[in-house]
């Protein structure tokens, strides 16, 4: 039998382009492991249209249908480890996720936020980027802990603010950082290439790892 690589679990709530990105860049630099299955807490996600269209395994489990949120968690859980992921990617996952959930997955669970964290954690980073006056803005990639973007902070990507700039315009540039930090922050993690030392992570290269 041919040898198993490590899987990839992708959580989504909408469009999935950093979805995209992340599967993508796996079949274009051949990375040793696969998206064995996306799953959306949204039936009309076009992500999942994308997936299937690949061949990944698809899922959709509605919050709505959950007597409460640990009950959800619950049961996304046992469908994300029937695939027994190495690293669970969320990708515009728009749920808040119990410390259960977290600390299941601590480790091996990452991701991605349109602002400079520790600035702008939460929502509407965009406009409120605007608000502030800010000259620079961006995404940031990191581990998932309990509290909401606190993580350790994996990547990130610095645009500029300009003087014409909306909240789409500006988010349009951030989210062409999110496509290219994402996936190289997710590919570090699978291959061990991540030092964690309370909130600093080192992000080691191939010589560094085989030292």
């Amino acid at each position: 039998m041919p040898e198993q690589v490590p899987s990839i679990v992708i959580l989504i709530s909408g469009t999935g382009s950093n979805l995209q990105a992340i599967v993508n860049a796996c079949a274009q630099q051949a990375w040793a492991a696969r998206v064995a299955a996306v799953i959306s807490n949204r039936a009309d996600a076009p992500g999942l249209g994308f997936a299937a269209e690949r061949g990944i395994a698809c899922e959709v489990l509605d919050h709505r249908d959950a007597p409460s949120r640990e009950d959800y968690d619950r049961e996304l859980a046992r469908r994300i480890d029937a695939h027994a992921p190495a690293v669970v990617v969320l990708a515009g996952f728009m749920r808040l996720l119990t410390p259960w959930f977290v600390q299941r997955y601590e480790g091996r669970l990452i991701n991605v936020h349109p602002s400079l964290l520790p600035a702008f954690a939460g929502l509407h980073t965009h406009r409120r980027a605007l608000e502030a006056g800010v000259k620079l803005h961006g995404a940031t990639v990191h581990l998932v802990t309990s509290e909401v973007d606190a993580g350790p902070i994996v990547a990130q990507a610095a645009v500029p603010v300009l003087d014409d700039d909306t909240e789409a315009s500006l988010a349009a540039r951030v989210l062409e950082q999110e496509h290219l930090i994402y996936p190289q922050a997710v590919r570090a993690l699978l291959e061990g290439r991540l030092r964690v030392q309370g909130q600093r992570v080192r992000v080691l290269d191939a010589v560094e790892q085989g030292r």
